[in-house]
């Protein structure tokens, strides 16, 4: 399928082939949301965790007697009610992983998500930029000017390089690099843009082609 190809130096019209089985997928909206919440799920892990009473250390020897004191029944001080007592209900520090996603299907769930936004019309793909783009300005008024708000950038290492310092400071705009293309981030922003030859290292990927 061919995709419009759009450049910062020139204004040239041109196009680029990326391959059906990438961009015209039925899309599985459950695959999708799938390898997104595995992806969540790994990304902010439960670490925090406090003593219950039977975790804390100290004598279990009943504090005051049953009965005759006037005041209330206590066992030990390990109970929450005193400082230094176990916590109630208190987070466990559990992490509740969702089963392993092989990376079949997570590669075919990327497919899924490149065909959604190219349906959605939301896919664009940008020439490697050769030079180095110095000027917030510049690059903001290229974007802008082929609606590209709210966009993450998908580039290969070379153009990161080029636009890291003039894009960094655009509201709404992530730049991560192709090995790290994932769809939470593509399902986050409302439109992603690939360099050329992220394309190509997305197709390798994804088509498991060894060259």
């Amino acid at each position: 399928m061919k995709v419009k190809l759009l450049n910062i130096e020139s204004t040239k019209s041109e196009t680029i082939e990326i391959s059906d089985k990438i961009l015209k997928q039925k899309i599985n909206y459950k695959l999708i949301k799938s390898v997104v919440d595995w992806q969540l799920n790994h990304l902010k892990p439960r670490t925090a965790k406090t003593k219950q009473k039977n975790e804390i250390k100290g004598s279990t020897k009943k504090i005051v007697p049953q009965k005759g004191s006037g005041g209330a029944r206590h066992a030990s001080r390990k109970a929450p009610i005193f400082v230094g007592g176990g916590v109630a209900h208190g987070p466990k520090g559990a992490v509740y992983k969702i089963k392993k996603i092989n990376k079949k299907v997570r590669k075919l769930a990327l497919a899924h998500t490149l065909s959604k936004k190219n349906s959605d019309n939301k896919l664009f793909v940008l020439s490697d930029v050769k030079k180095e783009i110095k000027k917030t300005k510049d690059f903001n008024t290229f974007l802008k000017k082929n609606n590209l708000l709210n966009v993450v950038i998908i580039s290969d290492i070379e153009t990161i390089k080029n636009i890291n310092k003039s894009a960094r400071n655009i509201k709404d705009l992530k730049i991560i690099n192709d090995a790290g293309a994932n769809i939470y981030d593509m399902m986050k922003y409302k439109n992603v843009l690939l360099t050329q030859s992220s394309v190509r290292n997305l197709e390798k990927r994804i088509l498991n082609e060894k060259n």
